[in-house]
């Protein structure tokens, strides 16, 4: 079987930094994947990122897990919400694309919770059905391994970003399957009546984020949160959060770009003289 990096991380108890994925594209994916050793996963973004399901998840999870056994594990944002019905085929197709882990958004009830971990698992643990013969060659085994072994691998993230989320996490945390709460704080932020962070959330905001992470750990789970730098990533980790995003391709490639031209234009004192 081909290495998992997120869960050799949960079983040394370090914290998973991560990156987010929102370019589509198997040479964008490959490339991130392997920017950097500290990176434990990477996330497909098909929620607001610009990757489809089929095939481009798929096509991006054939690139990273083809870098070879020091790749990061592949996980999978899928685009439709708790809110959704649809949340059960997607989930199908992100994992038939051989994804380590899978991510729905705006979860807000334990009951919704609840058919996440049913839709993730073959029986008799759930309700998913096999029959890609794709799935066990991305993970380096036969059909009947991966069968045997998908329900203990797979990683099963909901995110809580809604105020009914927050009111419910107790009960969403204790649902059984379920391996790791993950904080988006910018639609928490919107959803409790706040602006975005900025990058910071509000104090209100991240008080919030605190009762969160408290009541995942009480319940035994992992929880994940979304920053948008190393900096930020670090005081995450440093307040106990387990699975970090520390950046994005695009964000990444965007503070690149700019400050390598400040830094060519002799930075901001010498800008004037090369605008045109």
């Amino acid at each position: 079987m081909t290495t998992h990096a997120l869960l050799q991380a949960f079983k040394a108890s370090k914290p998973a930094f991560g990156a987010w994925i929102t370019l589509p594209g198997v040479l964008n994916a490959r490339a991130v994947a392997q920017a950097s050793p500290y990176l434990s996963w990477v996330m497909i973004d098909c929620e607001h990122g610009l990757t489809s399901l089929q095939p481009g998840a798929a096509e991006s999870i054939q690139a990273i897990t083809g870098l070879g056994p020091n790749a990061p594990s592949a996980l999978v944002r899928i685009p439709a919400t708790g809110f959704s019905n649809s949340t059960s085929w997607q989930i199908k197709y992100a994992l038939d694309a051989g994804a380590r882990g899978v991510l729905v958004p705006m979860v807000s009830t334990a009951e919704k919770a609840r058919e996440i971990v049913a839709d993730s698992y073959f029986p008799p643990g759930g309700r998913r059905g096999f029959g890609s013969p794709f799935t066990h060659g991305v993970w380096s085994i036969d059909a009947a391994q991966y069968i045997k072994s998908a329900n203990d691998n797979v990683v099963i993230m909901i995110q809580i970003e809604t105020k009914e989320g927050v009111q419910n996490v107790d009960a969403i945390a204790a649902v059984d399957g379920i391996d790791c709460l993950f904080i988006g704080p910018y639609d928490l932020s919107l959803c409790l009546g706040y602006p975005p962070p900025s990058p910071d959330p509000h104090p209100d905001v991240e008080i919030v984020i605190q009762d969160i992470l408290k009541a995942t750990h009480k319940a035994g789970k992992k929880c994940a949160i979304y920053c948008s730098s190393g900096k930020q990533a670090l005081k995450r980790a440093e307040e106990g959060f387990d699975i970090i995003n520390a950046t994005s391709d695009i964000g990444a490639m965007s503070e690149s770009v700019a400050a390598n031209l400040t830094a060519a234009v002799g930075g901001e004192s010498g800008a004037a003289a090369f605008r045109y």
